[in-house]
């Protein structure tokens, strides 16, 4: 993201509007940024100005700067399993919001994510992970719980579903439920498409 477009994605709409158009500029196969990772790029980005901060899958096939066609010091990316929060999570979403002053927060989940596909599993089951694992299918098991684990369809069904209360539980944080109340940050949801690679907002 050049200077001129990293200022004026200072609002929610226009930080979104930002975002998406890397994604359509990434399905359409016509990158601005594509995969330059040279030194030299992160250089040229100096300090850093993003307007975004996105919470992701740790999947492979998802790697969300490119996804978004961002280059260096445009977006904040956080990856866990299934995109679930913590308070390390948490905290550095508020760094990100309070200190940075960045207007945008995007929780991005997909398809056949395998960490749902544990909870789903689980709850079908009832043999539940050891290790760290079952905290991860602890937090996403509601979101299959509210689909019904038995449904044909729980899974994808959950994917969105946990989205959901994923940016419902960011949206009462301590710390952002203010800015988003008066309009200063948004907080919103989105599915990656594995086959098309487009990315689609979700209705709250």
């Amino acid at each position: 993201m050049t200077g001129s477009s990293a200022g004026a994605a200072r609002t929610p709409r226009s930080a979104l509007a930002e975002l998406l158009a890397g994604n359509r500029r990434f399905v359409s196969g016509q990158p601005v940024h594509g995969h330059d990772v040279t030194a030299a790029a992160a250089v040229a980005s100096g300090d850093q100005q993003p307007y975004a901060v996105l919470l992701g899958c740790i999947d492979s096939r998802v790697p969300l700067e490119a996804i978004f066609d961002q280059t260096f010091g445009s977006i904040c990316v956080i990856r866990t399993g299934a995109h679930v929060l913590d308070r390390a999570v948490c905290g550095s979403i508020e760094y990100v919001v309070g200190q940075l002053g960045v207007p945008l927060v995007m929780v991005l989940g997909h398809e056949r994510c395998g960490a749902v596909a544990s909870a789903v599993d689980t709850l079908r089951t009832g043999d539940r992970p050891g290790g760290s694992l079952a905290y991860l299918v602890d937090q996403i098991a509601p979101a299959v719980a509210e689909v019904g684990a038995d449904d044909p369809r729980a899974h994808p069904m959950a994917v969105r579903r946990h989205v959901l209360r994923t940016v419902a539980a960011l949206g009462a944080d301590d710390l952002l439920a203010g800015p988003v109340a008066d309009g200063r940050v948004d907080v919103v949801g989105a599915l990656y498409d594995l086959a098309t690679g487009e990315v689609t907002l979700l209705d709250r």
